[in-house]
């Protein structure tokens, strides 16, 4: 399983939107587009796949986790 299954798998978990993942993103100061961020969940033998790299992850790990605590006060 690489990055972009889970990625997947985290945003239909978690049920979240583009929006959501970029705002998610940006807590860790990290700038995406919308079609950056779509490249992510194409399949990999569409021509405008792009692979997740660990950076990215990371960040939106990151990031999630600010999210998740801010909704909790």
């Amino acid at each position: 399983m690489d990055n972009n299954d889970v990625f997947k798998k985290l945003r239909v978990a978690l049920e979240l939107k583009d929006t959501d993942i970029i705002e998610i993103l940006e807590l860790s100061n990290f700038k995406i587009s919308k079609t950056e961020l779509n490249a992510f969940f194409r399949r990999e033998d569409h021509p405008n796949y792009e692979n997740c790299g660990d950076q990215v992850m990371r960040n939106f790990l990151n990031g999630l986790v600010i999210y998740k605590r801010d909704l909790k006060k």
